[in-house]
């Protein structure tokens, strides 16, 4: 069964809509990136699918319709959101925000085998587990984000642009531990990125977005191969 599928999906901010009949879908364990350039509508998608934003048509998890449930209970269905900016609350420590992470977590056990499961993907968590998250590089702010998503065993990962502000070698961390978590845990992914090179080395699909609505789509593989991708996005 299709984990997220989109359809007829209209958002925006006030009585400005940003998003025009978008029809898109995941599949379980499978990496999509949604590219586009800024501006395009890309974020305003994944805070309508995680239930941030109010949305007409239909967005549906396992085949079960949540576009009016709140972004609580799609998170207890399996959605979790990477916010861009990453979202850490910077005052607290590392550890606390794990904590925040799984507030829809009941088991203590869970939370503490999550935690330490987290830190041993994510070593220089472990070292400043105690550290205020205001005070880590922004690449170990981006990892905290991560972590904090997955505290939630979500099914589908929503990533809104996970190498910004970082270094090409941050970046190129990231992206692969995004896949060791696709590949070891089974999250499917949904990515929203400017990096459309290392993204679509990493994804499985892709869409292509301009001004609310979807323009390109298909196998990652063929969209880097594209004259038209390679011309916009990736300087060729």
């Amino acid at each position: 069964m299709t984990l997220l599928q989109v359809s007829s999906l209209c958002a925006g901010y006030g009585a400005v809509e940003v998003l025009h009949d978008l029809a898109f879908d995941v599949q379980p364990g499978e990496i999509v990136a949604l590219l586009g350039a800024n501006g395009a509508g890309k974020t305003t998608t994944l805070r309508a699918v995680a239930g941030l934003l109010p949305a007409r048509g239909r967005i549906a998890l396992d085949g079960a319709e949540v576009t009016a449930a709140s972004p609580a209970q799609r998170v207890r269905l399996g959605l979790a959101l990477v916010p861009q900016g990453r979202g850490t609350f910077g005052e607290f420590s590392v550890e606390e925000n794990l904590a925040l992470g799984a507030y829809t977590v009941t088991s203590r056990r869970q939370i503490g085998q999550d935690t330490e499961r987290w830190f041993e993907l994510f070593p220089r968590l472990r070292e400043r587990r105690r550290q205020q998250a205001g005070m880590l590089s922004g690449g170990e702010q981006q990892m905290l984000a991560i972590a904090r998503a997955l505290m939630s065993r979500p099914r589908l990962l929503l990533c809104d642009e996970p190498s910004l502000g970082l270094a090409p070698a941050v970046t190129q961390e990231m992206f692969a531990i995004l896949r060791r978590i696709n590949e070891e845990q089974g999250t499917a992914l949904l990515i929203v990125e400017q990096n459309a090179d290392v993204t679509l080395r990493l994804a499985h699909r892709a869409y292509v977005m301009e001004t609310g609505a979807l323009t390109m789509q298909g196998p990652a593989r063929e969209l880097l191969a594209s004259p038209d991708i390679q011309r916009s996005y990736l300087g060729a």
